[in-house]
């Protein structure tokens, strides 16, 4: 996973498409739902911490 769309695509794999036009809100619900994909371990530690680095990134792209 190298990508905010790599994340994207994870998340679609699992049925979860997110587009508020808000890209703040977006972010933060990807993150609510990467946490949420990795606690019912649907995703392993590593695609979990891959996800978060690659938002937390995207996150502070914007400040």
């Amino acid at each position: 996973m190298k990508s905010l769309y790599d994340v994207m695509q994870l998340l679609k794999r699992y049925g979860t498409i997110i587009y508020t036009a808000d890209r703040k809100a977006d972010l933060h619900l990807m993150e609510e739902e990467i946490r949420e994909l990795y606690r019912l371990q649907f995703i392993s530690a590593k695609e979990f911490s891959a996800a978060l680095l690659i938002l937390r990134s995207e996150q502070n792209k914007k400040r």
